[in-house]
């Protein structure tokens, strides 16, 4: 019953003819195209309207979610350089707290004895053995020749 066959037309068309007249039916004829027009327009202009509507929404909603996104990124930003800034104090900090260790150690280092300077050590050997030189026997006088040439 949606679908209008031609059959259906062209009965639609006598009936027309016989009801208005022949006098009457192409005026008729005009004034109904005239409203299936103005009907079109206007569904054309609502539907035109609604992709507007619709068309603005998505891009409110595109220009909205772009904003969360720049207030996203900013927030990142900042929490990137408080983040930076509490590494830098604590290493700062850390640093610090190495010098004062340091300085500690060295202030509560036990005092050792220095060692004896290396050179009576040195002359100490060096006198020992001149003292077992002049104790080690000499080689016999009697064995070398008198003329004093080595033989």
């Amino acid at each position: 019953m949606d679908n209008i066959g031609f059959t259906e037309l062209v009965l639609l068309g006598i009936v027309a003819l016989l009801v208005l007249g022949p006098e009457k039916l192409p005026g008729a004829i005009r004034t109904i195209s005239l409203w299936i027009g103005r009907l079109k327009r206007s569904f054309n202009t609502i539907k035109t309207d609604i992709e507007r509507e619709i068309g603005a929404d998505e891009i409110r909603r595109q220009l909205r979610n772009e904003a969360i996104m720049e207030k996203f990124k900013q927030t990142k930003a900042q929490v990137n350089d408080a983040v930076n800034t509490v590494r830098k104090q604590t290493e700062e900090i850390r640093k610090t707290v190495e010098l004062e260790a340091k300085a500690i150690e060295t202030a509560t280092a036990p005092v050792t004895s220095a060692p004896a300077p290396a050179a009576p050590a040195l002359a100490a050997t060096a006198a020992d053995a001149e003292a077992s030189a002049v104790a080690a026997p000499q080689p016999d006088a009697a064995a070398q020749p008198e003329s004093g040439k080595p033989s």
